[in-house]
């Protein structure tokens, strides 16, 4: 596969770091279809070799977040650092983090969910059509794949929360849903690797392709 573009690298000094990391995921990795470079950035993002082994694609979920990205969808994301490591570069969709969604102060008060629970319970049908980028909180994909079993549509759904209580299983759920994601398997995870899993679709996207993942 061609030379791959990193947009968070700036500068000439990052660009070669960058493709250097690339080099390495790459020989770790190999290098046959669109789903291994998203194994190959985690595998960067992690410093873990066995990390890529971990990712799972269900529902055709490059093809689907690629064409989001290209439709400027919105952003959700669980926790500020994972909104902080999206790029913001090489496309236009707005990102927003759901602890920032005013209506959530309500929910907590009402029902005692999560901070991060209570903002996607928020956005209500607004999720529908956008991306959801969760990389810390188990509670907060549960809250999801409840809101999505009741009939709410991303158009992709980035879920690799970390942790020891309902981590593991939260994403098991996921990938039991109709509905496009990436995610990991077991208690690993966490910002890193969901802000990979979404920057390698922005640097698709900008290059203009749109091949997909079968599961």
């Amino acid at each position: 596969m061609s030379e791959i573009s990193d947009l968070g690298a700036i500068t000439p000094h990052a660009r070669e770091i960058s493709s250097k990391s690339r080099s390495i995921a790459r020989e770790i990795v190999g290098d046959t279809e669109y789903g291994d470079r998203i194994r190959q950035r985690c595998v960067i993002a992690t410093g873990d070799p066995t990390f890529a082994d971990l990712i799972r694609f269900k529902n055709d979920p490059i093809r689907a977040g690629i064409n989001a990205i290209k439709g400027n969808s919105s952003v959700y994301t669980d926790i500020t650092m994972v909104l902080a490591g999206i790029t913001k570069r090489g496309h236009d969709c707005p990102i927003t983090c759901v602890l920032d969604l005013a209506a959530g102060a309500e929910i907590i008060e009402r029902y005692g969910v999560t901070r991060t629970s209570a903002g996607f319970m928020a956005l209500g049908r607004d999720l529908n059509d956008t991306i959801l980028v969760i990389g810390n909180a188990p509670s907060a994909a549960l809250t999801v794949c409840e809101m999505i079993g009741e009939g709410a549509s991303p158009a992709l759904v980035v879920g690799t929360p970390v942790g020891f209580v309902n981590a593991s299983e939260s994403k098991e759920l996921l990938r039991s849903l109709d509905v496009p994601s990436i995610t990991c398997t077991g208690t690993r995870g966490g910002t890193p690797v969901a802000v990979a899993c979404m920057n390698e679709l922005i640097a698709m996207a900008a290059e203009g392709r749109g091949a997909g993942a079968t599961d």
